[in-house]
């Protein structure tokens, strides 16, 4: 019997709320979701309701959350953001039930759902996605989030990492460079400072000395190509991204990677050409193997949204 529910994908950056059909523990999206800034709202509970206003004959008692921070215990709260949620006072808010996972854990279960259709080659053997072992999933966004896949039996389980956290590792006197210029700013250097949407103004400022105001317009510079200091930034950036998921495939035995995220998907033309697949597989002694890793990216609009409903529907009686 199918239902509907309202499923979140709330980030650092945006809250994005949508309504869901739910049938066993099959779960597609409906309508087109509602984007909203978190800066514009004080808390969960403001923007839940201008969700609820735009839709007001569809709000649902049951809700899919995807929440960027750790979920493990009863405050849960933003990695890159002030708000938090208190399980226990969603009730407050008309939500009788629900079922909240990491934002990247919810992006895993889309994943594991997702056709082929909905991912695109960026480095590796050909052929059609894996569906098999072990799938690290990496996206750079706000932060950068780390997931797993592991299929066994017929079925598969996610886990959900912070594994965007973990030191930055220099491999060359470039990034050394970049290493010493951050230390002094930030204390410990982790790689979601480097390889992560604001990551990029931290490796510019770090190779050309200039400040910069705003992640956007540097992004859209680094983008257009036009400006050669800003893409040359952009593909140390993509380097780092790549040793990063090559070290990753290496500790959890990966059999497949795939790259998500907001700014995954918006990076899909240029990851392929950058240095990212030569940095994935420089791995001595272990190039053989990282050359026979296949790393996709996913190219769909929506895998947060759609990950928590699927990740609802696995959970809820």
């Amino acid at each position: 019997m199918s239902r509907t529910i309202a499923v979140a994908d709330i980030g650092g950056t945006n809250a994005r709320f949508a309504l869901a059909a739910i049938d066993g523990r099959d779960a597609r999206l409906l309508g087109e979701p509602v984007t909203l800034a978190t800066s514009d709202y004080p808390s969960f509970g403001d923007a839940w309701r201008a969700f609820a206003h735009a839709n007001p004959d569809a709000e649902p008692n049951a809700l899919g959350l995807a929440f960027a921070g750790p979920v493990d215990g009863g405050d849960i709260r933003l990695t890159n953001n002030a708000w938090s949620i208190d399980r226990d006072s969603l009730g407050a808010l008309g939500i009788d039930f629900s079922v909240i996972v990491n934002d990247f854990g919810a992006i895993a279960h889309a994943v594991a759902t997702l056709g082929d259709a909905h991912f695109e080659p960026l480095c590796g053997p050909a052929g059609p996605l894996s569906r098999h072992g072990v799938t690290t999933i990496v996206g750079p966004g706000t932060g950068l989030g780390v997931a797993m896949v592991v299929a066994r039996d017929g079925d598969w389980t996610v886990i959900e990492t912070e594994g965007g956290h973990v030191d930055f590792a220099p491999t060359d006197a470039v990034e050394d460079a970049i290493l010493s210029y951050l230390r002094p700013i930030l204390g410990r250097v982790s790689v979601e400072r480097v390889a992560s949407g604001p990551g990029l103004g931290h490796v510019h400022r770090a190779l050309s000395g200039v400040e910069v105001e705003g992640d956007s317009g540097l992004w859209k510079r680094a983008l257009n190509g036009e400006d050669q200091a800003v893409a040359t930034s952009l593909d140390r950036w993509c380097a780092i991204l790549g040793g990063f998921a090559g070290d990753l495939a290496l500790a959890h035995g990966a059999d497949t990677v795939v790259i998500a995220g907001g700014l995954g998907y918006r990076l899909r033309s240029v990851l392929p050409r950058s240095h990212f697949p030569d940095r994935f597989i420089a791995k001595p002694p272990f190039e053989e193997r990282m050359r026979a890793i296949p790393v996709w990216m996913l190219a769909h609009p929506q895998p947060g949204l759609l990950g928590a409903a699927v990740a609802f529907a696995r959970r809820s009686p």
